[in-house]
């Protein structure tokens, strides 16, 4: 068997700003499990990034505790890849002030991530949410991640990343593996089920627009049943016409593992009711396993816990290596 060192690194994670969607788990977290067994894989709940907006305490442990259970329940094993919390290895966040004295103003003003939350949070501007990037670059780059895999809508933060980690490779000598965004089996697009032309996201304050991993049956019925479609009657894949019914047959098509096109191909001369019912049913097919898992690690007094701290010191083995790389390079003493 391959050893861990010979196998290429992956980093992603997720913030538990929200409570994940079932996009979350059909566009990224379903295919992270196929990695694990490939790669070297760091997967992270991001609590860091997570505060460049303001959460409530209570919550934002709970919904740290959540997300590291629904990478188990979802199949992640953490003892095929490291499932930590990001605050749990201080590293992150001293990495990230070194790497912010290599990178520019000018590159941070232009992350459109960036714009896009100061619109939506006026009343706290605060430098975080300017240089989160970097923060991010951090995290990849202190497990000299090979591959990132990312949506349309991150690449930006894989380019940034490669730039400082560039940058710094030619002021000091080879320190940073050179990351590349993951390119594999594409994770499906799921779209908010009330702005079909949205992303659904976990921060949506319309609670109809998304499904929840862990939302019961009757309430993925009830939101599936409110799902904006259109006036025409006729099941086809639209994106532009018809994003609604498009959405539909996406969802449909990810949790029963077959193309949009197979999926478009069942419901033709169907009516949109029925769509929605079988939706709803596989939604609801797809979830329960991972549900009742998910119920079983939460209950588990410490498990968890237990698992992340484990974990994280696996994780901080690694940063500590390449921090210390960095160190030499920059000039500390040593400790």
């Amino acid at each position: 068997m391959e050893s861990l060192e010979k196998k290429k690194t992956i980093f992603s994670g997720i913030q538990p700003s929200g409570i994940l969607t079932l996009g979350n788990y059909l566009g990224a977290i379903k295919n992270w499990v196929k990695l694990q067994d490939e790669y070297h894989c760091y997967y992270c709940v991001v609590d860091m990034h997570a505060i460049t907006v303001r959460q409530d305490p209570a919550e934002l442990r709970k919904r740290t505790l959540d997300v590291a259970a629904i990478y188990m329940a979802s199949g992640i094993d953490p003892k095929k890849s490291v499932i930590y919390v990001q605050s749990h290895v201080p590293q992150h966040a001293e990495l990230c002030w070194i790497l912010n004295c290599y990178t520019y103003l000018g590159e941070l003003s232009r992350m459109t991530q960036y714009k896009d939350k100061a619109a939506k949070h006026q009343d706290n501007l605060n430098s975080g949410l300017f240089t989160y990037p970097v923060l991010m670059a951090a995290d990849i780059l202190l497990y000299q991640t090979d591959l990132v895999p990312v949506g349309s809508d991150q690449k930006q933060h894989v380019e940034i990343t490669r730039d400082i980690a560039i940058r710094f490779n030619r002021l000091y000598g080879g320190v940073f593996t050179i990351p590349e965004p993951y390119i594999g089996q594409s994770g499906a697009r799921i779209m908010s089920l009330q702005e079909p032309e949205s992303k659904m996201s976990k921060s949506d304050p319309n609670p109809n627009g998304y499904i929840s991993i862990i939302d019961d049956p009757d309430t993925i019925c009830r939101k599936i049943k409110r799902a904006v479609t259109d006036s025409d009657g006729e099941i086809r894949l639209d994106a532009e016409k018809k994003p609604g019914i498009t959405n539909l047959l996406g969802i449909y098509a990810a949790c029963c593992e077959i193309s949009p096109k197979q999926a478009e191909e069942e419901f033709i001369g169907k009516n949109y009711g029925l769509l929605k019912e079988k939706v709803s049913e596989a939604v609801i097919g797809r979830l329960a396993p991972l549900q009742e898992k998910f119920k079983q690690i939460r209950s588990e007094k410490g498990y968890l816990e237990d698992i992340l701290h484990e974990n994280a010191q696996t994780a901080q083995q690694a940063a500590i290596r390449t921090l210390r790389k960095v160190h030499k390079k920059i000039g500390f003493v040593a400790k």
